[in-house]
């Protein structure tokens, strides 16, 4: 079944432990953190001190996502601090392989994500390598966009190519998603949808996260 991972950007961040607690009363199956530099994208967001905050308060699977420069520099930093999963973008990185190799070295997760420009053929040779590819359906730096619908077709390609290559990887899709697009998106080949403005301006978090399951 599709996993949901609700975005801790649109979170209350006065209350984030409490929203925690909703979004675990919900059904959430992951916790999306995003991390931003100013530098990558335009906004700056969280560091790994909040996600050493968020880890002693619960067991979900803290899917961490590098919106930053140098992203090498980083992993341990984010790994110590409690990251289940650590996505870096293919636009940043170095070698691939060899991000996903220290990523995983370390026990976490390795995933790579591509913002909406970036074709399928930046990352195609390297779908063995990680266990998650974050297809960006809008241009990363702020929540509350609107989806990019050339993001489904972008999906069903790249499912279509990690099932061709033998890899495992699951597909998560990030931005702007909504009950509108989600079934297109698990339709599509998607595995795990990120949602924030979705799910945290509705007040039933419970039904927000059925529904984009169903």
């Amino acid at each position: 079944m599709i996993k949901i991972a609700p975005s801790l950007l649109a979170a209350d961040y006065l209350n984030l432990e409490a929203e925690i607690r909703r979004l675990e009363g919900a059904g959430a199956d992951w916790l999306h953190v995003d991390i931003m530099d100013g530098v990558f994208v335009p906004n700056i967001s969280f560091g790994p001190g909040l996600v050493a905050a968020i880890r002693p308060v619960t067991k979900k699977y803290l899917d961490v996502h590098l919106m930053i420069v140098n992203p090498e520099k980083h992993l341990k930093t984010f790994r110590d601090a409690g990251a289940d999963n650590i996505t870096i973008h293919a636009e940043t990185a170095g070698s691939l392989p060899a991000i996903a190799a220290k990523i995983k070295s370390l026990g976490a997760g390795a995933g790579v994500s591509i913002n909406p420009d970036t074709p399928l053929n930046k990352i195609s040779g390297f779908l063995n390598d990680f266990q998650l590819v974050l297809v960006m359906s809008v241009n990363p730096g702020f929540g509350g966009q609107v989806f990019m619908e050339s993001t489904i077709g972008k999906v069903k390609e790249l499912k279509r190519r990690i099932s061709a290559s033998g890899s495992k990887a699951l597909i998560e899709v990030d931005g702007g998603i909504n009950e509108k697009n989600a079934a297109a998106l698990r339709e599509a080949g998607a595995d795990v949808l990120v949602a924030g403005s979705a799910i945290f301006k509705n007040e039933d978090m419970a039904q927000t996260i059925r529904r984009l399951k169903a």
